[in-house]
């Protein structure tokens, strides 16, 4: 099942934190396809906070979607991922933002992720590794609805393509 996955990171060596949480996804057979640019991203909603890293990449795996996310909540324990204020500074954190053309809407679990369309963070780097993919529910390219977001948080794009770390051409 072809999945995307969005990555942030806002404590510590940003940079490595990603790199890090990418080879774990690996290790634990997760295929990587695609890696989007690291962006510089202003915090949203929990402002008072260090600037976040981000990234969007696309994945591959036979696990289902319940499953993926077990896998993601044992990453980022073991990381060291502690949520001491909701919205707030954390070393990483990993998101289903697709899966397919599936929709969940669980206690759980929420894909699409409920608020990808809403955040440029996201929207940003999927639209470099994946303008044409279409979000289920809303019917619209991942382009589209970049161009059309009413987000104004800052994002940067850094000069850091993590393809070379992971030896990637696509």
């Amino acid at each position: 099942m072809k999945y995307y996955l969005s990555l942030g990171s806002n404590l510590g060596d940003r940079r490595k934190n990603l790199i890090k949480a990418i080879h774990l996804l690996m290790n634990r057979g997760i295929k990587i396809i695609k890696i989007s640019s690291i962006y510089l991203t202003q915090p949203v909603e929990f402002l008072e906070q260090n600037w976040f890293y981000n990234l969007v990449l696309e994945a591959e795996t036979k696990l289902q979607p319940f499953e993926l996310l077990n896998l993601i909540k044992e990453i980022e324990k073991e990381m060291g991922r502690k949520t001491v204020i909701e919205k707030g500074p954390r070393n990483i954190d990993i998101d289903i933002i697709l899966a397919e053309e599936k929709i969940i809407k669980s206690e759980k679990l929420r894909i699409p992720h409920p608020r990808m369309h809403l955040r440029n963070f996201v929207l940003a780097p999927l639209t470099e590794i994946s303008p044409e993919v279409i979000h289920p529910e809303l019917n619209k390219n991942i382009k589209t609805l970049f161009t059309q977001s009413k987000d104004n948080s800052i994002i940067k794009k850094l000069d850091d393509n993590l393809k070379s770390v992971f030896n990637m051409e696509y």
